[in-house]
């Protein structure tokens, strides 16, 4: 579950992070069917309103959340994204899932207040459900000198040579969960 930046917004298919996923199992061998379930300009409310018919029609093992971004750029209540975010893991893990959300961070001129509550709801959430989390989901994205050349003319999405390294944020949290999902089917 995520929006553009897990969409391949702006980027040629199959070089986004989720396409660099798949060919990650393939090359472990590890058998996993990935479902890319983002959708550009998705908030943690769309995330939350699709995925149930997802759950049920998917029957996934593990749930990536990779949504938010754009409940910050909206100026949506933090409360809001917070209980958008939590609905959707409590929804997985009923659905019997594990789940892991990639964590998200505003740039400054949102205010240090809002940043730092924003980027800690991600934790919050995790830590309450127990689930695995990337804190910082663009790390070594856009958060190191020069990071300007790894997003497109928008500043807002990275572009195809930023991709591994998102992939690399999320491979850490995501393997264990993949072995242990695995190992209970």
């Amino acid at each position: 579950m995520g929006d553009s930046l897990s969409a391949e917004y702006g980027i040629a298919r199959g070089s986004g992070w989720v396409a660099l996923l798949e060919r990650r199992l393939a090359a472990e061998k590890l058998a996993w069917r990935v479902v890319n379930a983002s959708i550009s300009g998705d908030t943690t409310s769309g995330g939350r309103s699709r995925l149930p018919a997802l759950l049920q029609r998917e029957k996934p093992a593990v749930v990536v959340i990779e949504l938010g971004g754009n409940d910050a750029l909206r100026g949506l209540p933090l409360n809001a994204t917070r209980d958008n975010l939590l609905a959707m893991t409590q929804a997985a893990k009923a659905a019997g899932a594990r789940v892991l959300i990639a964590g998200m961070q505003m740039p400054p001129n949102y205010g240090r207040q809002y940043g730092q509550q924003f980027a800690q709801l991600f934790a919050e959430v995790a830590k309450a459900e127990g689930t695995a989390l990337v804190p910082f989901f663009l790390a070594g994205v856009a958060d190191v000198p020069g990071a300007e050349s790894n997003f497109q003319p928008d500043r807002i999405h990275p572009v195809a040579a930023a991709q591994p390294r998102m992939l690399d944020n999320v491979w850490p949290a995501l393997r264990p969960l993949l072995t242990r999902a695995g190992s209970a089917r």
